[in-house]
């Protein structure tokens, strides 16, 4: 058992990339049950995370999603999370059924152009009060 054994349905994500936080907002607006916790990357969980599954400690290649103590990383980390989402954002889940080397593919496309979509910021982002229990970090 890792020390983050306790913690399921975690999503780590870049903290200073404004893609990736308009990702958070956006499963924030769309989750069905507010179940997912939240964490950047760059944060003290974040990196306790990155060094229980010998991760590079500057690792920003994928969000993840951590749950039962498995790490889910690339397109198997977003189908993850879209499980969460109300309809008809599941809708997305049919894609699941395609080879992992495709989905990966499409998300490796867009996760490298996202400094370039939407830019960096200084720092991470701060969540709104509503949803500040569930940053953990």
């Amino acid at each position: 058992m890792g020390p983050n054994s306790q913690i399921n349905n975690l999503v780590l994500y870049d903290g200073v990339c404004r893609f990736c936080n308009s990702s958070v907002n956006f499963i924030l607006n769309h989750e069905r049950n507010q179940k997912l916790l939240f964490a950047p990357l760059q944060s003290d969980l974040g990196q306790s995370v990155l060094r229980q599954f010998e991760l590079p400690k500057d690792y920003t290649n994928s969000l993840l999603f951590l749950s039962d103590e498995k790490l889910y990383s690339h397109s198997n980390a977003a189908f993850k999370i879209v499980s969460f989402l109300k309809m008809p954002w599941q809708i997305v889940l049919i894609l699941r059924f395609l080879p992992t080397s495709i989905t990966d593919y499409f998300y490796n496309l867009i996760a490298r152009h996202r400094y370039k979509l939407m830019g960096k910021t200084e720092a991470c982002e701060i969540p709104a009060p509503e949803n500040k229990g569930r940053f953990l970090e």
